[in-house]
């Protein structure tokens, strides 16, 4: 079976996080589906690159979550959360997911 990008996985814990804590109104929901996809995320980063680039790109995924809302009262919610997710999809594309 394929393997799902780690970039996927993350980006799609950003996104979805932020969907699911928009559309439940409920933060803590939210919080346990950008936490999953994190893990997720950070065990195949693991696999792929070491350890030191999997906390690297822990780093890269709480800063972006935590980012995410001060842009979001310069650019709107979604276009925050979409562009965060995409910065850090690059990154673990860039530094993991090729050379897996």
């Amino acid at each position: 079976m394929a393997r799902i990008p780690s970039a996927a996985i993350a980006a799609a814990g950003l996104v979805g996080g932020y969907g699911v804590a928009r559309w439940t109104k409920k933060r803590p929901l939210g919080g346990v589906v950008l936490a999953a996809a994190g893990a997720a995320a950070a065990r195949q980063w693991r696999e792929q690159a070491g350890t030191a680039v999997a906390g690297g790109l822990t780093a890269a995924y709480v800063a972006a979550f935590a980012g995410s809302h001060p842009l979001a009262k310069k650019v709107g919610a979604w276009p925050s959360v979409f562009g965060v997710a995409g910065a850090v999809a690059l990154a673990s594309w860039a530094v993991a997911d090729r050379r897996g």
